[in-house]
């Protein structure tokens, strides 16, 4: 860490903070390098250093945004965020009150992949790509890719707050394509670390469990249309309450939106007594975990549904101070060239008292669903894509069927839950929101059984 870097970014503050409201500066040094293989093709490879940032200014509620690529027009882009502000501004400035921080923040380093070199990584990533294709004679092609990136973040604000933060995330996917006589199915799987290259070492039965899923459905017949109780596996049970739910309580989507106001009221029953949803982002080495978000608030641990009750949403300042709520420290910025608005971090269903066997032994007619192919939201509706599926019947789980869509609207499915497991899991993931993906994230849940979920088939 620079504390050269640190007094420049003080002194400059310094000098323009009394011309707006709130001002800050995001500068970000980092270093990254990617590989990837499409089929048995070396796809690319990359390897990148840049120093940028970004200048945030608010005056009279209006904000503007300016990055920049280096330190010697820092001072000319804050003079142009500050007039753009005074352009907007036409309100009051509302943020909720925070204590200044000043604070340094080091990655605890394993095996740090800056010291390896680009041969050793192309060598691990091909032969983990050479797995999957040689796994079966019916996987047609891969998609296969690994990323490391070590980063230095510097954020300094007009209210005293100075704090420097450094981030590693290593990264390898595996995706797996299968064809057979004219079916085409797909298997994923993603490692992540936040602190150590040897996480990706010694995971052959993990990549190749992506072969496993694509094979798998091959054989399976499309699922019949209809209602069905339904149990989702704990990476589905994470995406869907990531995506279904998650994105309504970001307060920025709830305090301009007088319908969500009203759906979305503090203290309303929202599903069973044993259902907690909590975004925490203080958990360690998961993708969404953080000590402090891009406005310097220091990260937590919400309960955003509580024994089936609503009590908390997810905030930036600006969306606290107008709705007279405390901020939780989730103003997140995909990195420093972009401004930070409200995103979730590890978000997860609570762990409940249920076996799996105990969920689906008294399901006469069923649908088990596995992880996610895709999917969409629209407000409070949603359509997600399963990536594998097994019939449930007469209490045991049953032949394999594909084509699984389920579509609902979330504040009835989560009225809709029965029963919760107590095999919580989290799994690595990527947000998209407002033109910033993949920001990291973790979705984390236990099975879940819903009744009466409208399952589509082909």
């Amino acid at each position: 860490m620079n504390t050269a870097i640190e007094e420049q970014l003080r002194d400059q503050i310094k000098t323009h903070r009394d011309r707006v409201d709130y001002l800050e500066i995001r500068l970000q040094q980092s270093e990254t390098t990617s590989i990837s293989f499409r089929g048995s093709q070396l796809d690319s490879v990359n390897r990148s250093f840049s120093l940028a940032g970004g200048v945030r200014a608010c005056h009279k509620g209006g904000w503007s945004f300016v990055t920049f690529n280096g330190l010697s027009e820092l001072d000319t882009r804050i003079t142009e965020a500050i007039s753009q502000a005074y352009l907007v501004g036409q309100e009051t400035t509302q943020l909720a009150e925070i204590e200044p921080i000043e604070d340094q923040v080091s990655v605890k380093l394993g095996r740090d992949p800056r010291g390896i070199s680009l041969q050793e990584k192309r060598q691990l990533i091909e032969n983990y790509n050479k797995l999957l294709l040689d796994f079966d004679s019916r996987i047609q092609t891969t998609a296969v890719s690994y990323s490391d990136r070590f980063s230095i973040t510097y954020f300094v604000n007009s209210q005293g707050s100075c704090i420097t933060q450094e981030r590693l995330d290593v990264t390898g996917r595996f995706g797996a394509i299968a064809t057979n006589n004219g079916t085409v199915r797909q298997g994923f799987e993603s490692i992540n670390s936040r602190s150590d290259y040897n996480a990706l070492i010694g995971i052959e039965d993990q990549v190749k469990s992506a072969a496993e899923r694509a094979i798998r459905q091959l054989e399976a017949q499309s699922v019949k249309g209809g209602q069905y109780t339904v149990v989702l596996d704990p990476y589905l049970a994470g995406v869907f309450i990531h995506e279904a739910f998650g994105h309504l309580s970001e307060a920025d989507f709830v305090y301009e939106n007088p319908r969500m106001q009203e759906l979305l009221q503090l203290g309303k029953p929202m599903a069973i007594e044993q259902l907690n949803v909590i975004d925490d982002a203080t958990i360690p080495d998961l993708p969404g975990s953080i000590l402090y978000d891009d406005e310097g608030v220091r990260a937590q641990r919400k309960y955003l549904i509580q024994n089936g009750v609503l009590t908390q949403r997810l905030h930036n300042r600006e969306t606290a101070g107008k709705l007279k709520e405390s901020p939780t420290g989730n103003a997140r910025a995909l990195n420093a060239t972009y401004p930070p608005i409200v995103r979730m971090t590890n978000t997860a269903i609570e762990a409940g008292d249920r076996s799996f066997e105990e969920m689906i032994a008294d399901i006469d007619e069923g649908v088990y669903a596995v992880r996610m192919l895709g999917g969409q939201t629209n407000g409070e509706m949603f359509t997600f894509a399963a990536a594998e599926g097994y019939m449930i019947r007469n209490g045991q789980l049953a032949e394999p069927v594909s084509d699984v869509t389920l579509t609902g609207n979330v504040f009835q499915t989560l009225k809709d839950i029965e029963a919760i497991g107590n095999d919580l899991s989290y799994s690595n993931g990527g947000c998209g929101k407002s033109g910033q993906m993949p920001l990291p994230v973790s979705v984390g849940g236990p099975h879940v059984r819903m009744k009466d979920v409208v399952v589509g088939g082909r």
